[in-house]
């Protein structure tokens, strides 16, 4: 008889950012079903399941809900880098562990996580790399207002400054605010070579739509002039934004055409994003890493990642990364285009391999 274990669900599939909350459960209900039918594991998992609704404070309590109140100790969810460090200090104190399956800023390894989507020397860095070579280097920045995108923009100002480049502007918005009008009106005014986009949500879709307009007006940012560059977009959230979606460039590990690493096998479930991808992959690690091991739920992460099939499925028992493929793609009619692709490469949240590398500098902020 296989053994049935729980395990917890926790993302946001309404709220602000619910495309992506959304692809993610997909990915992880397909992941459950294909570890339910698979004869060769001793297990099956049966989701427990909590919504936040896009609200930070509903994290740390719903996270909480689910190690109390059930007996599964591995939860696969959030979205944002803020609601993920909202979870760590439950985690910490009921002896949880979170699986976290969507691309985030770097500079973090938790006792507590497992971080199988990109950080930055599998999306920014490349990214940079491409658009400094190909489009310029007067570089614009702009985010949402919390974490992931200042340390994303910080990390980009360094990388662009070190190469000889310049940021002409940077600029923030609260998450859900659609007041782009500022942002477009500077960057049209400063006429960058290329847009660091960090928005999330229907603040990136009120942006990119103003940005469509403003290279239908201006010939200096029509495509392929000035490109919007992203480490977040997928296929999920494209047909939100339609036509003006064309030209984006983006990095990630995965792009529909390309194969999906299901824990070692490309089940072909013809998966629609990067963060089902990844999502399903965190179900099939698991279920890798649990398989005949009773008991092996209740074990510390440290510990359960020191198994040698942890290092056989690319996870790093030392920085509890994933090595993933990097790949750089452009929209065109609707839908990602490969445009280089990497081998893979193992997460290195604090760049420990990256080469010239600036240092970091303090500047004042008004």
């Amino acid at each position: 008889m296989a053994r049935k274990l729980e395990i917890g669900v926790l993302f946001s599939r309404s709220g602000p950012y619910r495309l992506m909350g959304e692809a993610s459960h997909r990915g992880v209900m397909q992941g459950i079903a294909d570890v339910n039918a698979d004869n060769d594991l001793d297990l099956t998992f049966e989701p427990v399941e909590r919504d936040p609704a896009g609200d930070v404070d509903a994290y740390a309590p719903l996270g909480e809900d689910i190690l109390a109140t059930s007996r599964a100790r591995h939860i696969i969810g959030c979205t944002t880098s803020w609601s993920r460090k909202e979870v760590i200090p439950t985690l910490e104190r009921l002896n949880g562990a979170l699986w976290y399956p969507v691309p985030y800023e770097g500079f973090e390894a938790s006792d507590r996580i497992v971080y199988t989507h990109a950080c930055p020397n599998q999306h920014l860095l490349p990214l940079l790399e491409h658009a400094l070579g190909a489009h310029g280097r007067r570089g614009y920045l702009t985010g949402s207002n919390y974490i992931w995108g200042w340390e994303m923009n910080r990390l980009a100002r360094q990388v662009t400054v070190a190469a000889g480049g310049e940021i002409l502007g940077e600029r923030y918005l609260p998450l859900g605010s659609t007041d782009v009008a500022r942002i477009v009106a500077e960057i049209a005014a400063l006429r960058p070579d290329f847009v660091l986009n960090q928005l999330i949500g229907p603040s990136q879709y009120e942006f990119i739509a103003e940005m469509a307009k403003l290279r239908q007006r201006d010939p200096h940012f029509a495509s392929p002039r000035c490109p919007v560059l992203s480490c977040n977009l997928t296929e999920c959230e494209l047909p939100v934004m339609g036509d003006a979606a064309d030209g984006i460039i983006a990095a990630g590990p995965w792009f529909r055409g390309m194969p999906a690493r299901s824990a070692g096998r490309d089940r072909g479930h013809g998966f629609g994003s990067s963060f089902e991808v990844a999502a399903h992959d965190s179900v099939m690690m698991l279920a890798r890493l649990l398989n005949n091991r009773p008991g092996a739920e209740d074990l510390p992460l440290s510990q359960l990642l020191s198994l040698p099939v942890a290092g056989q499925l690319g996870i790093s028992a030392r920085t509890h990364h994933t090595r993933l493929p990097v790949a750089i793609a452009r929209v065109q009619d609707g839908a990602f285009s490969v445009i280089r692709a990497l081998e893979p490469i193992d997460g290195d949240p604090y760049l420990t391999g990256a080469r010239d590398m600036p240092r970091a500098a303090l500047r004042v902020v008004t």
